[in-house]
C-alpha cells in the first residue's frame, strides 16, 4: 500500500469494459504464473474509501509519520529546494501533503499534479483553486510510470513523490522511474518519501490490521473485477495474506484461494488450486543508504535525508 494510494485511481469507463486497459491488465495477470493483479487498480471509489480508512488505523504508521516529517522539516526542505520552482507531483496524492510543500516553498510558480484519472484531477484542481487562488495549476492526465511530456513553464522543476509509492515498484522498475525523473527534473530535483526497513512485527501489523480494513481493501479488487468485467469471484473463498519477505525486503500482499475453484472473467475461465494465490501488491522497504545509492545510480545527486526519531520513514531530497 501507498499512503498516496489515491494516486492509483483508474480512468476505466464501464461502457468499454472488455476493451479497457483494466480488462487487458486483469486478464494478462490471471493468465500469468504465478497469478497477479496490478496494484494500481485497487483504487476505485470503494478502494479509495477503504485506503483512507487504512491511513487512520493505529497500526498503519506511514501516512502520519510522513505527514509529521513534512510539517516538522518544512523549513529545511524548502531551503534545500529553493524558490521560484514548479512543483510536479507524480500521482495526485492528498491535498494535505502537496499543500504542506507548497506552503513551505518560496514563491512557487506552478503546481502540476499527474494522475491517470481525469475525474480525480479535475477535483484536485478545484480544491487547489480554493486553497491557492493565485497558484497556476496544470493537471496532466498521464501514467507517470511512462515517459512524460509536460507543459513548459520555464521554471525550475521539482518533483514530489510522497507515500513511499516507490516501494510498489520492483527494484528495476524503481530504477527506471528514477532515471526518467532525473531527466525530466534536470536542473531541479525530487522530494520523495521512502519507507524504511524495520522490525517485521511493525510491518506485519501495518498490513494485517485488527479491524480487517486491509483485508477488505485487498478483496475489493475482486469486487471491482466482478462489477466491471462481468466476473463471478466469490470473495468469501479468498483470504487476505500479507507477509514480510526479508530476502526481498518487501511486504507481499496476496489473495489466497481457500479451496479448488474456478472463476469466470470477461468470458475466460480461470482455475485456482487450494492454497494458490493472486499476488496483488509489493511494498519494498529500503535502508536510507540503500535508497541513496539507487538514486545516485539513476542519475540523481543525493543530498539531505530526514527520518523520524524511530527511523520508520524517510524523506529524501535528490538533486537532478
Amino acid at each position: 500500500m501507498s499512503s498516496a494510494g489515491i494516486l492509483f485511481r483508474s480512468p476505466v469507463e464501464r461502457g468499454r469494459r472488455i476493451e479497457s486497459e483494466f480488462a487487458s491488465a486483469v486478464l494478462a495477470g490471471l493468465r500469468h504464473q504465478p497469478k497477479e493483479l496490478p496494484c494500481k487498480y485497487f483504487y476505485d471509489e470503494e478502494g479509495s474509501r477503504l485506503f483512507d480508512l487504512i491511513c487512520e488505523l493505529p497500526e498503519y504508521y506511514p501516512t502520519r509519520t510522513e505527514t509529521k516529517l513534512l510539517r516538522d522539516k518544512a523549513g529545511e526542505f524548502a531551503q534545500a529546494i529553493g524558490g521560484d520552482v514548479e512543483l510536479i507531483e507524480f500521482g495526485a496524492g492528498s491535498l494535505m501533503k502537496a499543500g504542506i510543500v507548497l506552503k513551505a516553498l518560496r514563491n512557487p510558480r506552478a503546481y502540476v499534479p499527474i494522475d491517470i484519472s481525469g475525474d480525480y484531477l479535475r477535483g484536485m484542481a478545484q480544491k487547489f483553486a480554493k486553497e491557492f487562488p493565485r497558484l497556476p495549476v496544470h493537471p496532466v492526465v498521464a501514467d507517470f510510470t511512462k515517459t512524460l511530456k509536460l507543459p513548459q513553464s520555464g521554471a525550475r522543476r521539482v518533483g514530489f513523490f510522497p507515500g513511499s509509492t516507490i516501494g510498489n515498484f520492483t527494484r528495476p522498475e524503481a530504477a527506471a522511474f528514477l532515471r526518467r525523473a532525473a531527466v525530466l527534473l534536470k536542473g531541479g530535483g525530487l522530494l520523495i518519501g521512502v519507507d524504511l526497513v524495520k522490525d517485521p512485527a511493525i510491518l506485519h501489523a501495518a498490513y494485517n490490521d485488527a479491524a480487517g480494513v486491509t483485508e477488505a481493501f485487498n478483496k475489493n479488487i475482486l469486487v471491482r473485477i466482478n462489477r466491471e468485467l462481468d466476473a463471478d469471484f466469490d470473495t468469501d473463498l479468498f483470504a487476505h495474506y500479507a507477509f514480510y519477505n526479508p530476502a526481498q525486503q518487501r511486504i507481499e500482499m496476496h489473495l489466497m484461494s481457500l479451496e479448488a475453484q474456478r472463476a469466470n472473467v470477461a468470458g475466460e475461465t480461470f482455475a485456482f488450486r487450494e492454497g494458490e494465490t493472486i499476488h496483488t501488491e509489493n511494498s519494498h522497504k529500503y535502508t536510507a543508504d540503500g535508497f541513496r545509492a539507487l538514486a545516485e545510480e539513476a542519475g540523481f545527486t543525493p543530498k539531505a535525508v530526514w527520518t523520524d526519531p524511530d527511523r520508520l520513514f524517510s524523506l529524501h531530497w535528490l538533486e537532478a
